[in-house]
């Protein structure tokens, strides 16, 4: 350990105060805070990732925390979340978020509590990153029409093929003696027929 002085000369006299009479550099550490923090969103959760100022194979000795809140809410209400492991990542799953809305992110590191040999208090927080969770679209009015004509094509070009085969199979003479109901199934036909040719016109 060392010992920590403070020198001074007051009203022409020097003074010596003693601020630490041990003290052990490994027990006060506060490191510089993570950089380069970016986030990615998919369908199903947020990724956020950093980087911490420490050589790879020191990183198991940090822990971190994460804040988010959504970008016009105050930091004071923000959401906080420890990461699982030692590694500089954390998800935040997709259900956790509000879709539409831009979020901000940031993080910060100290000694992990697990770690005996030396002490840190929480650095300041790094840079903040933006994400926003996809919103669900809509459907446009141009869109339904188009999904129920879609919907219809089915059932009315089975009524069109059935309309040529009556007009192929059945003899002008037949058709002048046709029942009354025949006759309105020509016509049910005819109507199906005039309804497709609409179809392609609005498509």
């Amino acid at each position: 350990g060392y010992r920590v002085s403070l020198r001074g000369n007051f009203f022409g006299r020097n003074h010596v105060y003693v601020t630490f009479p041990e003290y052990n550099p490994r027990e006060h550490i506060k490191f510089d805070p993570p950089l380069n923090i970016q986030s990615n969103v998919t369908a199903s959760k947020c990724q956020i990732w950093w980087s911490v100022p420490l050589p790879w194979y020191q990183n198991e000795l940090l822990q971190y925390e994460l804040q988010y809140k959504e970008y016009n809410m105050s930091w004071e209400n923000a959401l906080n979340k420890k990461p699982p492991s030692s590694l500089p990542q954390i998800q935040i799953d997709a259900t956790e978020l509000r879709s539409g809305i831009t979020y901000v992110a940031r993080v910060r590191c100290k000694v992990s509590e697990s770690e005996n040999s030396y002490h840190s208090q929480w650095s300041e927080w790094s840079q903040t990153t933006m994400f926003q969770r996809a919103g669900v679209p809509e459907l446009s009015e141009k869109t339904l029409n188009t999904r129920t004509m879609q919907f219809l094509f089915i059932p009315l070009s089975f009524g069109t093929l059935l309309y040529l085969f009556w007009n192929c199979k059945l003899s002008s003479r037949f058709r002048q003696k046709a029942s009354p109901a025949l006759t309105f199934l020509h016509q049910l036909l005819s109507f199906s027929h005039s309804i497709i040719c609409t179809m392609g016109i609005l498509r």
